[in-house]
């Protein structure tokens, strides 16, 4: 390995300004992955565990956790309490979730072989939401998500990109319901293949295959039921079963919230297998005219669940944060993983605390506690707020948010799903390494420009305290 010498701030300001400040200076190695910073004992919880005092201690109990989640609900307008909904929906809270959600694309757009999308292609996608269809009242319909499945900005499954041959970012990708998420039915496309939903923290389109509707008391009534299994794993999956195949190998991804069907005798067969090495979980299912059933499923008592919510502890933070280690990022949990802001809002879901979806609602949420930064705030005053910044605090700029994870030689460190990683090299040149994976880095020397770092760039950090 070679050293180098890197600085967060000399390409800001030593490029300018000719000056180094001696708390800019670090010696980071550079491995031949070329991730500054960063060698294989990094990429393991336990280095980060290690490093803590007091690990174990209780940052918020779980009253504190409902009452901030009942601040973020109320507070939030990027959260939707479904149980506040009226009976009845009118056609302008209808038609304003519809034309908020997505505007037609201002420049030319792509779709996955690099081709222009045309006009015509568009119109048809954007007509396809039947805005004129949209009744003066209607009864607002509940149902739940069957399994993961994608929202969507459009009722559309066709990916569009800014750019010919860039596939990673999908345009109408918004964000991805999980099995057992409830949600309000309040529109469907012309061509009948989608709705319009609303969930507590996304409103947007999904699959109506992927969808059931069922009454509102017996929805309700499954969220809240108990006991309950809580996933703490990545993404595990219950048992594979040819008796129900609506519910084999099906994905749980963390921090989902999933009933314990009571009503199964104890020594009784579950699809064809016994159950007394697995949880009996209740799942929904979708019956053939759209209605919602639950079914018996199995987890296996070795996937990773809990009878409730982690206690919110800093070596839960970590412990759940590198389970995503490698992940491949997802726009709008996309490619069956998830984005910068869902890697985050899923960690802290796993602890009980309930997250608005998006990065810039997470940055100004004002459910939560946050300090803002603008033009004004200097280049001292941001460094003096990261060092002081704690394991599990967020840090947010325009676009992405990574979460601290400790610090090292007196360097803050993070985890984060991140595209890649941008560095002053010693002669004075940009490296870009191409991560696009949940990925383990130093902060200070990441790069947003050739003249700005990631600190100079931040808009917000965010703290999950009482």
């Amino acid at each position: 390995m070679r050293t180098l010498k890197t600085f967060f701030l000399a390409a800001a300001l030593a490029l300018s300004l000719g000056t180094m400040p001696l708390h800019a200076q670090a010696s980071f190695s550079v491995p031949p992955s070329g991730v500054l910073g960063m060698d294989d004992t990094k990429l393991s919880p336990d280095f980060w565990l290690a490093r803590l005092t007091d690990a174990d201690h209780v940052v918020m109990d779980a009253r504190s956790i409902d009452a901030l989640n009942q601040k973020v609900l109320t507070l939030d307008p990027s959260m939707y309490d479904l149980r506040a909904l009226p009976a009845n929906l009118t056609a302008e809270q209808v038609k304003g979730w519809l034309t908020k959600l997505a505007k037609r694309p201002e420049h030319p757009i792509y779709d996955v072989h690099g081709q222009e999308v045309s006009k015509a292609t568009i119109d048809a996608v954007f007509a396809n939401r039947a805005l004129d269809t949209v009744p003066a009242l209607a009864p607002t319909r509940f149902g739940m998500a069957v399994r993961r499945t994608a929202l969507r900005g459009v009722p559309t499954d066709m990916r569009v990109f800014s750019h010919a041959g860039d596939t990673d970012i999908d345009r109408f990708q918004e964000s991805a319901l999980f099995p057992g998420d409830p949600l309000v039915i309040a529109h469907a496309s012309s061509d009948g293949h989608w709705l319009f939903v609303v969930s507590p923290r996304y409103a947007a389109w999904v699959w109506a295959q992927d969808v059931a509707e069922g009454r509102r008391e017996d929805i309700l009534a499954h969220v809240d039921a108990t006991p309950y299994r809580i996933i703490t794993g990545a993404k595990p999956r219950t048992v594979f079963t040819p008796e129900a195949p609506a519910v084999s190998e099906l994905q749980l991804d963390m921090g989902t919230r999933v009933p314990l069907d009571t009503t199964v005798p104890a020594d009784q067969p579950v699809n064809g297998e016994g159950a007394y090495t697995s949880w009996v979980l209740s799942l929904p299912v979708r019956k053939d005219d759209g209605q919602l059933a639950f079914v018996p499923a199995l987890l296996q008592r070795n996937q990773q669940s809990s009878s409730d919510y982690l206690p919110l502890t800093r070596a839960n933070i970590i412990r759940q944060a590198f389970k995503f280690l490698g992940e491949r990022y997802g726009w709008g949990n996309a490619y069956n993983g998830r984005d910068c802001s869902g890697f985050v809002s899923d960690v802290y879901r796993s602890m009980g605390v309930q997250m608005p979806r998006n990065t810039r609602d997470q940055s100004i949420s004002p459910g939560l506690q946050h300090t803002v930064f603008g033009p004004a705030d200097k280049h001292d005053a941001r460094v003096k707020a990261v060092l002081a910044m704690d394991v599990g605090d967020l840090i947010y700029i325009p676009g992405h948010v990574m979460m601290v994870i400790g610090k090292v030689e007196g360097q803050p460190y993070v985890i984060h799903d991140v595209s890649g990683m941008s560095y002053v090299q010693a002669d004075g040149s940009m490296r870009r390494v191409k991560l696009n994976a949940v990925s383990v880095t130093p902060l200070l020397p990441m790069m947003a420009n050739a003249k700005e770092s990631f600190v100079d760039h931040m808009t917000s950090i965010v703290r999950i305290r009482p």
